[in-house]
């Protein structure tokens, strides 16, 4: 059984920032994505997602990546003895909760083992009064608020929001997604300096598809970042 302990300290440090693809739904993306070097994958295991896969259909590829890269499931308000299940079956080395997860929820999933990821939504100043309650977690991700709407939405959210975070919380390796394509991903990393990135829709040729190309184009960015 791989030892995916390595993965899990390089993607979740701050010192250098780490990409994230999200929305797998193939064995051919999920291995073109381990052979670019991706940090990360996600897949996204609600059912209301334009980008779901069921466990069972992503079973196969996802043990076949396992210790090449990092294996995200990610939830929405999913039972905690679901989210053990995967993780025990070997199918998933972190769970990502982008739901109204409470704290305690999270707890129970750290007590259990499961490295977590707790999504935030950003719309204002607010909002960042939510974090210190989930400060527990593995990292935080921050993500555009929508109402309703779970799982990411592509859009673009106030990234000095994402600075105030960091700044408000330094212990806590940050993960920026909403709204970062290959066009602005350099810029993004420069203001916000994340530990990781999260990127759905803007490495897709169309939901759940991947495009090399833009996937490519977003390590080169961060490449980038990293030499200046």
């Amino acid at each position: 059984m791989p030892d995916t302990t390595p993965l899990l300290a390089s993607f979740f440090s701050p010192q250098s920032c780490s990409l994230k693809i999200c929305g797998v739904t193939s064995a051919a993306d999920a291995q073109g994505l381990v052979e670019c070097g991706v940090a990360a994958l996600g897949v996204n295991f609600w059912p209301l997602s334009k980008r779901y896969i069921s466990p069972d259909d992503a079973a196969p590829w996802l043990r076949a990546v396992r210790g090449s890269i990092l294996r995200v499931g990610v939830f929405v308000n999913a039972a905690v003895d679901f989210i053990a299940e995967l993780h025990a079956q070997g199918l998933i080395d972190v769970a990502q909760l982008h739901g109204d997860e409470s704290p305690e929820d999270l707890q129970q999933l750290l007590e259990r083992g499961i490295p977590c990821i707790k999504a935030i939504g950003i719309r204002d100043e607010d909002d960042l009064a939510q974090l210190a309650s989930y400060s527990a977690a593995n990292a935080l991700l921050l993500d555009t608020a929508a109402p309703g709407v779970y799982g990411g939405t592509g859009a673009t959210f106030d990234w000095s929001l994402a600075i105030e975070a960091m700044l408000r919380h330094p212990e806590m390796p940050i993960l920026l997604a909403g709204g970062i394509t290959p066009s602005n991903a350099a810029e993004a990393i420069a203001k916000v300096h994340p530990a990781a990135i999260d990127i759905a829709s803007g490495a897709e040729s169309a939901p759940g598809v991947k495009d090399f190309h833009k996937v490519k184009a977003l390590q080169s960015a961060i490449l980038l970042r990293s030499e200046k």
